[in-house]
């Protein structure tokens, strides 16, 4: 058994080199549990040995909403986030763990990301680096690169924000566990008893998005984690408030550029 695999994520804390990674099989359902690092975190998921049909999603809750981070896609973690990974699926996850304070000019918020070919396979070896013995050369341009890498890195729209207001938490708590509700802003502004244009303006203050907006966002979270599962498009489409597939497919390629059927390649 590997150093990687005999330290628990917690000593990846405490450990006098800047950057490390840890590898770890979770299966699906698993939760790690409310915590946080005072270190930064990337954490990369890809399909467990056990998955054939479906593929493996990481679901991240933190106190300021929710990611969902397929496969090829990861996920920095600025240090000091309260989170929780809970795992869709059986995953093999590998974790950076970075100390902010010694590698400069990392992203400054918490943000989903496109993991390159060059990424992945960087991961992959530095996995294997022994996070306690001193670094040979090879090493150390491995762990350099992964952190050029995450500095260049493509952002993606893979978070559903959540308020502090409680009138809008209520809104986004009822349509995060039925995002295909078709209840629209109107309705929802009187039933919590503010103007329609009091609530489009509390949603732009707290979330940066309009009702709508928020609410396409929460879908496509929902068909993100329901297409790793392996369903069928029509029941994708269905489950998040779309009449056909085609309507879902258009909404969904205009979102991140490439249709459905695309996404997991």
């Amino acid at each position: 058994m590997s150093d990687s695999q005999t330290l628990k994520s917690k000593q990846y804390d405490n450990l006098p080199r800047a950057l490390v990674v840890m590898e770890e099989a979770s299966p699906n359902g698993k939760a790690t549990g409310w915590h946080s690092h005072p270190r930064g975190q990337l954490l990369y998921a890809t399909k467990g040995v056990m998955l054939y049909a479906t593929k493996g999603v990481m679901l991240v809750h933190s106190d300021l909403g929710s990611w969902v981070i397929p496969p090829n896609r990861g996920l920095w973690l600025v240090a000091g986030v309260r989170h929780n990974v809970i795992m869709s699926g059986d995953v093999l996850m590998r974790t950076a763990y970075i100390d902010a304070r010694q590698i400069p000019h990392l992203p400054s918020q918490s943000c989903a990301i496109v993991v390159s070919p060059l990424l992945r396979e960087l991961l992959v070896a530095a996995s294997s680096i022994s996070p306690t013995a001193a670094l040979d050369a090879r090493q150390t341009r491995i762990l350099e690169l992964i952190v050029d890498e995450l500095r260049v890195s493509s952002t993606m729209a893979l978070h559903l924000p959540m308020p502090s207001d409680a009138r809008l938490a209520r809104i986004c708590q009822a349509l995060a566990s039925n995002p295909a509700d078709p209840t629209d802003a109107a309705k929802w502004a009187l039933r919590i008893n503010v103007s329609e244009r009091t609530l489009h303006r509390l949603f732009s203050k707290e979330l940066g998005m309009r009702f709508a907006q928020w609410r396409e966002q929460a879908r496509l979270m929902l068909a993100l984690q329901k297409m790793a599962a392996g369903h069928k498009m029509l029941s994708v489409a269905l489950d998040c408030g779309y009449a056909s597939p085609s309507a879902f497919s258009a909404m969904f390629k205009r979102h991140f550029g490439l249709p459905p059927s695309e996404f997991y390649q």
